[in-house]
C-alpha cells in the first residue's frame, strides 16, 4: 500500500499540473515541437562551426519584432513575419559586407547583430512596458495560445521536412562545400536555405522563450549530443531528446517553483549538458580514465 502511495505521489508530481491546465499541455506541446526542429539545426551549426552563428540571429530579429508590435501590438502574426524579415536582412547586409569588404564574416555578422539588437531594445522601450520587453526577450512558455501553438507546429514540421528532403545536400555543404559545388550542386543555395530554416526556427521559439533564450534549446542540447555520440544520425536523435526531456523538466519546475519559464527549461537544459560533460563518452571523467598513467 505504501508503495502504490507513492507511484500515485509521483503520478500526480509528473503529470497532474499538464492534465488540470490547458495553458500548460500547450506549453509541453510546443516545447515538444520545438525540440524536434530546433536542436538538430544546432547539430549542424556546431558541425559547420558557427554556434556562436545562432546566438547572433537570436538577437537579430528583435528590430522586426519590435516594429511588428509597435505596428499590430502583441500580434503573433505581426510579430513572427517582423522577425523573421529583419533576421535575412541582417544575414544579407553581413554577407554583403563580407563579400565587399576586408571584414571577415563574423566580425560583420558580430557588427550587425549587436547594431540590430541595441535597435530592438531601444524601440521597444520607448514604444511599450517594461513588461512588453520583458516578455518579448524572455518569452512566455505558459501563455502560449492556439495560434502561437500552430505557429510552432508549423515551422517545427515544415523544418523537418525540408530537412529530410535536403538532407544530403545539408551534410555535403556542412562537411565538404567544394565537392558539392563540384558535382553539380549549388552549396550556397543549401546553405542559404539552411539559415532560413534557423531564421524560422529562432522566430517561433521567441514566442515561447524569448528572443534571449530561444538559441539555448538550440544549442545546449546539441553540443551535448556530441559528446555521446560519433555519428551524426545519434547525434541529432539525441539533441531532439534532450532538448524534450529539458522542456519537460523546465515546465514542471516552473510550475512548482514560480521561477519563469523560459529561463528554467535553458538551466534544465545546462544541468543535462554538465552531466554530459562529466559522464559522456568524449566527456570529462572517461576521458580522464582513458589516460594512460592510470591504466594498469
Amino acid at each position: 500500500m505504501n508503495a502504490l502511495s507513492h507511484i500515485h505521489d509521483v503520478y500526480r508530481l509528473a503529470l497532474a499540473p499538464f492534465e488540470e491546465f490547458a495553458f500548460m499541455r500547450r506549453a509541453l506541446i510546443g516545447i515538444l515541437a520545438l525540440s524536434l526542429s530546433s536542436a538538430p539545426l544546432g547539430v549542424l551549426l556546431t558541425l559547420r562551426r558557427m554556434s556562436l552563428f545562432g546566438d547572433a540571429l537570436s538577437h537579430a530579429v528583435l528590430p522586426g519584432v519590435a516594429i511588428g508590435f509597435i505596428l499590430f501590438g502583441l500580434s503573433l502574426p505581426a510579430l513572427s513575419i517582423g522577425g523573421f524579415l529583419a533576421g535575412v536582412i541582417v544575414v544579407a547586409v553581413a554577407a554583403l559586407i563580407s563579400r565587399d569588404t576586408d571584414l571577415k564574416e563574423d566580425a560583420s555578422l558580430a557588427s550587425t547583430y549587436l547594431t540590430a539588437l541595441a535597435l530592438g531594445v531601444m524601440l521597444i522601450s520607448m514604444s511599450g512596458s517594461k513588461l512588453d520587453l520583458l516578455h518579448i526577450l524572455f518569452g512566455n512558455v505558459l501563455g502560449v495560445d492556439q495560434a502561437g501553438l500552430l505557429l510552432v507546429a508549423g515551422v517545427s514540421t515544415f523544418s523537418l521536412l525540408l530537412g529530410a528532403l535536403t538532407y544530403r545536400g545539408l551534410l555535403l555543404e556542412s562537411f565538404d562545400p567544394s565537392f558539392l559545388a563540384a558535382s553539380g550542386n549549388r552549396a550556397a543555395l543549401f546553405q542559404q536555405m539552411f539559415l532560413m530554416l534557423v531564421v524560422l526556427n529562432l522566430v517561433a521559439s521567441f514566442q515561447t522563450l524569448g528572443t534571449l533564450m530561444a538559441v539555448g534549446l538550440m544549442m545546449l542540447p546539441a553540443v551535448s549530443a556530441r559528446l555521446w555520440h560519433d555519428t551524426l544520425p545519434a547525434q541529432l536523435c539525441n539533441s531532439a531528446l534532450q532538448a524534450a526531456l529539458s522542456g519537460y523538466a523546465g515546465l514542471l519546475l516552473s510550475y512548482y517553483t514560480g521561477a519563469p519559464s523560459g529561463p528554467t527549461i535553458i538551466v534544465c537544459a545546462a544541468a543535462c549538458y554538465v552531466v554530459s560533460l562529466l559522464v559522456a563518452p568524449r566527456g570529462w571523467l572517461p576521458q580522464l580514465l582513458k589516460r594512460p598513467h592510470l591504466q594498469g
